[in-house]
């Protein structure tokens, strides 16, 4: 079968080739995939490959062989997927426990969004506890985490102040909810009882520095890839005993089939809409990658397979 695979090349992250097939373990379910979605983290990723590793996390597609263990979706379902990797491929074999099944009402394009980004925000909102009347900032709000959080926050009853350079991107985020929305931190008004900041580097300490007393900064990202620098006595100035804590999506106990099936959900009853900037044929991928890693591209790129 055909499938992209990681050359190490910052200016080609990937090339096509032929693969070996899938060997499902007794767990997994084998996909035909559709459509796929590329994601701005996986592109750093690409850079240093681990050796043997296959990139893809965020599938959609058919079901063509069911697991060996009689788990998970049954052959002939629509579903969509997150495996570890090798997603950008024809077939994939996905573990049961990381799918979960597509009504008729959700194409493929849209589900392949879902997986990470979506689960991203989820779990970070999960993470940060109830959003109902709380002035929320977040940063790097153009992307795909971004735009998620955005409207289930909004949804949720927060307040939230969306960060984004970019103006055209930031009428969709109040499309969305957005109670506000800056081009840079240093615009927001007032405090904030909840920061979550996914940029790093200089944005991180001036953030920071907006939160209200007893307030939490939860860190989930670093898009400028520049490291954060710190001072202790800064937190007398403002944020007095802030929080400042570390999120990771993957930090998850049990199968990711439960918020899949949440993400699609609420696709399907219109409360969720996954932002797709792009949609390529997959022959296009390298091209796509580099529009993602120079920010040419707001929310998802999806790619189908024909």
């Amino acid at each position: 079968m055909k499938a992209f695979v990681a050359t190490g090349d910052r200016a080609a992250a990937v090339r096509r080739t032929e693969v070996a097939e899938p060997v499902q373990r007794p767990d997994e379910v084998l996909v035909k995939v559709d459509a796929y979605s590329v994601n701005r983290g996986e592109i750093f990723q690409l850079e240093g490959p681990a050796g043997g590793a296959r990139p893809g996390k965020d599938v959609a597609g058919l079901v063509v062989q069911a697991a060996p263990d009689g788990s998970g979706p049954a052959v002939g379902q629509r579903v969509v997927g997150h495996p570890a990797g090798g997603g950008w491929a024809e077939f994939v074999a996905v573990p049961a426990g990381s799918l979960a099944v597509l009504p008729r009402s959700v194409p493929a394009v849209r589900a392949a969004a879902l997986p990470l980004a979506g689960l991203t925000a989820l779990r970070l909102l999960r993470t940060a506890g109830s959003v109902t009347g709380r002035r929320i900032l977040l940063t790097g709000a153009s992307g795909g985490v971004g735009h998620y959080v955005t409207e289930l926050a909004s949804a949720a009853g927060g307040s939230v102040t969306a960060v984004t350079a970019s103006a055209e991107r930031g009428e969709r985020l109040a499309e969305l909810g957005a109670a506000s929305v800056v081009r840079g931190i240093e615009e927001a008004e007032g405090v904030f009882d909840l920061v979550l900041e996914s940029t790093g580097g200089k944005n991180l300490p001036l953030a920071l520095s907006r939160l209200a007393p007893r307030g939490e900064l939860v860190w989930f990202g670093q898009a400028s890839r520049e490291p954060a620098v710190l001072d202790f006595f800064d937190f007398f100035a403002g944020p007095v005993s802030a929080t400042v804590r570390h999120f990771s999506y993957a930090d998850h106990d049990g199968p990711d089939a439960p918020d899949l099936a949440t993400l699609v959900r609420l696709v399907a009853e219109g409360r969720l809409h996954p932002e797709i900037g792009l949609t390529e044929d997959w022959l296009r991928t390298p091209e796509v990658l580099a529009d993602l890693r120079d920010r040419r591209i707001r929310g998802n790129a999806v790619l189908t397979l024909s």
